[in-house]
C-alpha cells in the first residue's frame, strides 16, 4: 500500500499507523498520548494530521493508512490545531518547571537547587552553585533588590524564604577557593514555564503544616522536568505560557512514592491513560468526563512495573535519585 505524506510517495508497511509512517521516514510527529510498543489510547490530539482526501483533522496515532490516502502534517492549520490541544492541556498541568525564585535571579543562579542542598546539608555543593554564579568572594546578594524573595511561592504561604540570608551563611562556611564550582549550573531565561496558578486557602494551609525544610522551601521546581515532553512540545509551539486559565483542581505539590524512587504527582497529570494501559492492576481511572482522575490504590503499587515512568509525557511520574 502507498499513501502520500506531504506530497511524497511512502509505501507503508504491515500494520504501521500514520505516525509511525511518519517517524519512518523523518517527519517529527509530536505526541504524548502514544509511545512506541506501549498500548495506547488516542486522547490529547497533539499528534494532528489533515487527511486531505476528505479534509479531516485525525490523530496519526491511532489512524491506519488506506490506499491513496493524501496526508498533510505541515501545514498553519494543522499546527494551529496541535498547539490548541498542547494549550488545553496545560491548562490541567499544575506546576513550575523551574522555580520562579530561579528564573529571576539576575546571575543566574539555581536557586532552588542551591537551597535544596542546604535543606539536606550538602553544604559544599551548595556552595559550588553559588560560585558558578557569582564572582566569590564578591557577594551579589549585597547589592540585589531580592527578586528571588518577591518571587518565592513561599510568601503566598506565609513568608518567603530568607534567600540572601542562607547565601551569606552558605558563602561564610567555607574558602571558596577550595570548593568547586558546579558545571551548567544557570538557568536559561528564555524557557517554557507552565502554569502551577494560585494556591487554594486549603492548600496553602497543608504546605503551611507539612513543609517543613531548613530553609523553608517549598520546592516547586518540577523533579521530572528534564524528561517532560510536554515542556519540549510547548517549547517546539512557541508557547511561552498557557493560553487558558487553569482548569484543574488537582491538589497542588502532593507527591506519593509510588515505591523506591518512583513517585507520583496528580497535579502534573494530563490523563492521557499510558500508566493505566501499560500496568496490570496498578494504575486506575476514576470517575469520568472532566472529573476523571488518574489513581494508584495502595493495594496496587507492588504491580507497577519498572520503568513506567519512562512512558509519562509529563513528569507527573518520575524518579527522584537524589
Amino acid at each position: 500500500m502507498q499513501i502520500e505524506i506531504n506530497n511524497i510517495q511512502v509505501k507503508i508497511e504491515d500494520g504501521e499507523t500514520i505516525i509511525e509512517a511518519c517517524r519512518r521516514i523523518g517527519l517529527d510527529i509530536p505526541s504524548l498520548c502514544w509511545s512506541k510498543n506501549a498500548v495506547h489510547k488516542s486522547s490529547c490530539m497533539v499528534c494532528a494530521v489533515r487527511n486531505l482526501t476528505n479534509g479531516q483533522i485525525i490523530p496519526s496515532c491511532t489512524t491506519l493508512p488506506t490506499e491513496g490516502m493524501h496526508i498533510d502534517t505541515e501545514s498553519d492549520e494543522v499546527k494551529g490545531v496541535r498547539k490548541m490541544s498542547l494549550d488545553l492541556l496545560l491548562s490541567d498541568h499544575r506546576a513550575d518547571c523551574e522555580a520562579p525564585c530561579s528564573l529571576v535571579c539576575p546571575e543566574g543562579l539555581d536557586v532552588e537547587a542551591m537551597l535544596n542542598c542546604y535543606d539536606k546539608d550538602k553544604f559544599e555543593d551548595a556552595l559550588g552553585l553559588i560560585k558558578h554564579a557569582f564572582h566569590l568572594p564578591v557577594l551579589a546578594c549585597d547589592t540585589c533588590k531580592a527578586p528571588c524573595e518577591k518571587a518565592c511561592r513561599r510568601r503566598n504561604v506565609d513568608t518567603a524564604v530568607s534567600i540572601r540570608q542562607i547565601i551569606k551563611e552558605i558563602t561564610e562556611m567555607f574558602d571558596a577557593s577550595e570548593v568547586k564550582e558546579v558545571e551548567n549550573a544557570v538557568i536559561e531565561k528564555k524557557m517554557f514555564q507552565s502554569k502551577l496558578g494560585r494556591f487554594t486557602d486549603g492548600e496553602k494551609q497543608r504546605l503551611k503544616e507539612t513543609v517543613s525544610s531548613k530553609s523553608s522551601c517549598l520546592h516547586c521546581a518540577c523533579d521530572g522536568r528534564s524528561g517532560c515532553s510536554l515542556r519540549q512540545y510547548a517549547g517546539d509551539y512557541q508557547i511561552k505560557r498557557p493560553r487558558y486559565n487553569m482548569g484543574s483542581a488537582m491538589p497542588v505539590m502532593t507527591k506519593e512514592n509510588i515505591k523506591g524512587q518512583l513517585w507520583f504527582e496528580q497535579a502534573k497529570c494530563i490523563r492521557c491513560g499510558l500508566c493505566v494501559y501499560n500496568s496490570n492492576n496498578g494504575f486506575t481511572f476514576k470517575d469520568r468526563g472532566f472529573g476523571m482522575e488518574v489513581i494508584l490504590p495502595e493495594e496496587n503499587k507492588s504491580n507497577v512495573p519498572e520503568g513506567i515512568e519512562s512512558l509519562c509525557p509529563t513528569g507527573a511520574l518520575y524518579l527522584n535519585v537524589d
